[in-house]
């Protein structure tokens, strides 16, 4: 029987637009991607409907199954995934989040699908194959003949689950394999073998600790060859349609991430083909690398911005003590610090994205931009999103603790992009490794960062005490305080761009805040004097 009316409780979020969220518009313009507002915004209503909100939830809750062995006994080491895990991955391919901009030549290609990738929220774990299979085709181009015949698939636009031949499906989706258990990020501690046969083929031996996505249809693997650590091609079902001796031990039982499988793999003899030169593997398998942290970097920049809506979205409509959430000054100051935190992430992931596009047409300027901000980058927007998915959860009080909210998967998802493709100290290193090898890659990191010379003292002083910082990189202190380098970079480059292109609003909280000393342990202590209702205007859903 009905005992109580039920009221003050927040509607779904449902029938809404992330592509509407202005941060992410602007960047997608200014940054060169004009041409695909249409398909950015078409995806976007897709990813905010009730149907793919609900593909995500099957997809997260109905983890996948790994199948060994079939009934009579037959290894056949398939994961069974659920049907709307399929659904969002038709999506993403048909919409060219995976290769597609390395099949179109406009300039502003990566950025669109960077946009693209930024707007489809419904579950993040199927974006780790689409990532991959972006991130492969500069390291498959190394070995040529195998480009000309996978590249076309790889950037096709059908979405083929099937296990089959790759070279007779329409389209295939691709892996990497490095990560073994003694070694972990160092991957040049791994043990797999690699032994030529005398056909062109390699021969595989070796087990990796993580293999995500064990159905795509083809991987990049490392192993030690007499010449080195070397990058190999290795194929699910080899060309006479027999399975390569791939076997996939079990999945890992992982806090999130629950519709990607992780797998343990064991080569036994895998039929492989070298892609690269032998001992120069690292170096071969280096450029997918950084565009998988490019996707990284963006991630987290994408979680920032869900968990800020969601909680915008539910202070909107509950009330407490008499107001509504958003009406209240403490939340408004939540509201609006969070905010803050998603554009400045938003802005410095798009901009990478942009260096992207520049660097593969050849920008030499561009490329090593990208090389010291994407490695930045990639640390500390990572990092924020931890903090920033608990805060907004909190926003929530006990709804947000709830699996229904959507904020408990949102919270067990933010974590991973700072571990994936290598953790905080990884990426940190990678920021000094930048400054050793390409020194150059300084005077254009200040090149760019002198754009907004004298427009703030503030800004000025922070990008000051940098340069000192990295001017004298050789210290014996550098390593220890490679955390707090990559992080200066970051907020310098984050500061620069909100001052250039920013809300002056939003511009102005962050300078305040981040860089001005008025700011305290936690979201939410923003100074006073700072206009806030534009900030959180921007900040409000959008259909």
């Amino acid at each position: 029987m009905d005992t109580h009316v039920v009221t003050n409780q927040v509607p779904p979020l449902e029938d809404y637009n992330p592509a509407a969220s202005p941060v992410l518009a602007e960047a997608l313009i200014r940054e060169g991607g004009r041409w695909g507002v249409d398909e950015v915004t078409e995806l976007g209503a897709l990813a905010g409907s009730a149907k793919a909100q609900r593909w995500g939830e099957l997809a997260d809750r109905n983890q996948p199954i790994l199948h060994t062995h079939d009934r009579y006994g037959h290894r056949v080491d398939e994961v069974e995934y659920d049907p709307a895990y399929h659904e969002l991955m038709t999506v993403a391919v048909r919409h060219g989040l995976h290769a597609a901009p390395w099949a179109d030549d406009r300039p502003g290609a990566h950025v669109v699908r960077a946009a693209k990738t930024s707007v489809w929220t419904p579950e993040p774990g199927h974006i780790c194959p689409i990532s991959m299979t972006y991130a492969v085709v500069p390291a498959l181009r190394h070995n040529p003949d195998l480009a000309a015949v996978y590249e076309p698939l790889l950037t096709s636009r059908t979405y083929d689950p099937e296990l089959a031949v790759p070279a007779s499906k329409a389209g295939i989706t691709a892996g990497m394999s490095m990560t073994e258990k003694q070694g972990g990020s160092d991957v040049r501690a791994g043990t797999t073998g690699a032994v030529p046969t005398g056909d062109g083929t390699y021969r595989l031996t070796g087990h990796k600790w993580f293999t995500s996505a064990p159905m795509c249809d083809i991987f990049l693997v490392l192993a030690q060859t007499s010449g080195g650590l070397s990058c190999f091609f290795l194929p699910r079902v080899l060309p006479d349609g027999t399975r390569n001796r791939m076997f996939l031990q079990r999945l890992k039982d992982k806090l999130g991430n629950h519709a990607n499988a992780s797998s343990e793999v064991e080569y036994d003899g895998a039929v492989a083909w070298l892609v690269g030169e032998e001992g120069r593997g690292v170096a071969t398998i280096i450029e997918m690398v950084n565009l998988t942290r490019l996707d990284c970097t963006l991630g987290s920049a994408t979680s920032m911005r869900n968990g800020l809506m969601r909680a915008v979205h539910h202070a909107q409509h509950r009330k407490a003590f008499g107001d509504y959430l958003i009406d209240q000054p403490l939340m408004r100051n939540v509201l609006a610090d969070l905010a803050v935190e998603a554009e400045a992430a938003t802005m410095l992931a798009m901009r990478m994205a942009a260096a992207t596009d520049h660097a593969v047409r050849g920008d030499d300027r561009e490329t090593l931009l990208r090389r010291i901000g994407l490695a930045a980058a990639k640390y500390w927007v990572c990092k924020r999103a931890t903090p920033h998915a608990a805060e907004a959860m909190e926003c929530l009080g006990g709804n947000g603790y709830v699996e229904e909210s959507g904020m408990p998967r949102l919270y067990r998802e933010a974590p991973l992009m700072g571990i994936w493709e290598g953790s905080g100290n990884v990426s940190a290193l990678d920021t000094l490794r930048a400054i050793a090898t390409r020194p150059e890659c300084i005077a254009v990191l200040f090149d760019e960062l002198d754009k907004t010379a004298g427009h703030d003292g503030r800004l000025d002083t922070h990008v000051g005490a940098l340069r000192q910082t990295l001017t004298k990189a050789a210290s014996e202190t550098i390593e220890y305080r490679a955390r707090k380098i990559a992080e200066d970079i970051s907020l310098a480059l984050q500061g620069s761009l909100l001052v250039r292109h920013g809300h002056p609003a939003v511009a102005e909280a962050f300078l305040a805040s981040r860089l001005g000393g008025q700011w305290g342990g936690a979201f939410g202590t923003l100074p006073t004097g700072l206009d806030l209702a534009p900030i959180i205007e921007r900040a409000l859903v959008k259909s």
